[in-house]
């Protein structure tokens, strides 16, 4: 039999404040377990678990998430996701509409925002 993929794991300075970021994000609860504090917080549905370590991100990561909005456009979600406290990396988006957008979460986390499948399909 194979392995499954429990969860991802994101190593960071606070668990819980990144996982709230995230929880945000992906509009899904941590788990009712986790708190302020603890070294660990979860968002089930998502598969995501964050765990404080004590060392600081030192380079660029390895694997990154590829994020594609459902309910709304890639620019218009950018723009939540700024507000929310994610930073503007490296803007891929080109005037023809395709490409997409390369954010940071707070702990400097680089993840993409790609075209919805509505503009995709457009």
């Amino acid at each position: 039999m194979s392995s499954v993929i429990r969860h991802v794991t994101v190593d960071c300075a606070d668990a819980y404040a990144l996982g709230s970021f995230w929880s945000k994000v992906l509009d899904q609860p941590l788990h009712d377990d986790d708190h302020p504090g603890d070294p660990e917080a979860l968002i089930e549905g998502a598969g995501l678990l964050f765990v404080t370590v004590p060392e600081a991100k030192a380079a660029k990561n390895r694997v990154h998430f590829d994020l594609q909005p459902q309910d709304r456009t890639r620019d218009e979600e950018v723009e939540r996701l700024l507000a929310l406290g994610a930073r503007l990396v490296d803007d891929r988006r080109k005037e023809d509409g395709t490409g997409w957008a390369v954010l940071a979460d707070p702990e400097g986390n680089e993840f993409c925002v790609e075209r919805s499948a509505a503009e995709r399909a457009a």
